[in-house]
């Protein structure tokens, strides 16, 4: 099964990068391969965590696919934890971890593994997804510096006014 695992520390807080994350909607505007997002429903754990159910399109050249994730977003914890439901997939499990670092920042653990029902869909886009998940946690940083603005001198970021 193809995964991708890494931790990266960011000049701005564990929570700036939670509600980063957990800020689905926004995907198509920076996420790679992501053209569409729609969340279908707004739920609640049996123990009070915000939980989205969203369809995401992703795409690369003429092939296109969707699929159904749920979302659980557990604030007090800094951790999202993504279960496939329906689509290309046998098999899809996404974690986010934001970590405060010591000083200032604080570490981003991504973590995906995956597998898809189809061995020619695999063929065909395997290796691009592969690269894609490579680039996740970068264009998060990048739009964590359009939302946030660029930290000065080392120092904490700015907070958006927007």
């Amino acid at each position: 099964m193809p995964s991708f695992n890494t931790t990266r520390h960011v000049p701005y807080s564990a929570r700036q990068m939670f509600d980063l994350v957990a800020d689905v909607e926004h995907y198509p505007e920076f996420l790679p391969l992501c053209e569409d997002l729609n969340i279908r429903q707004r739920l609640e754990t049996s123990d009070g965590k915000p939980q989205l159910v969203a369809d995401m399109t992703c795409g690369y050249k003429a092939i296109r696919e969707t699929f159904t994730t749920r979302v659980t977003l557990d604030e007090p914890h800094q951790k999202i934890h993504v279960e496939y439901i329906d689509g290309p997939f046998s098999y899809l499990r996404n974690d986010w971890h934001f970590e405060p670092a010591a000083g200032n920042g604080c570490r981003v653990h991504f973590h995906i593994d995956y597998a898809l029902k189809s061995a020619m869909l695999g063929l065909l886009v395997g290796a691009m997804f592969d690269k894609a998940f490579r680039r996740f946690t970068a264009a998060f940083e990048t739009r964590a510096a359009h939302v946030y603005g660029r930290p000065r001198y080392g120092g904490s970021p700015r907070q958006s006014t927007a």
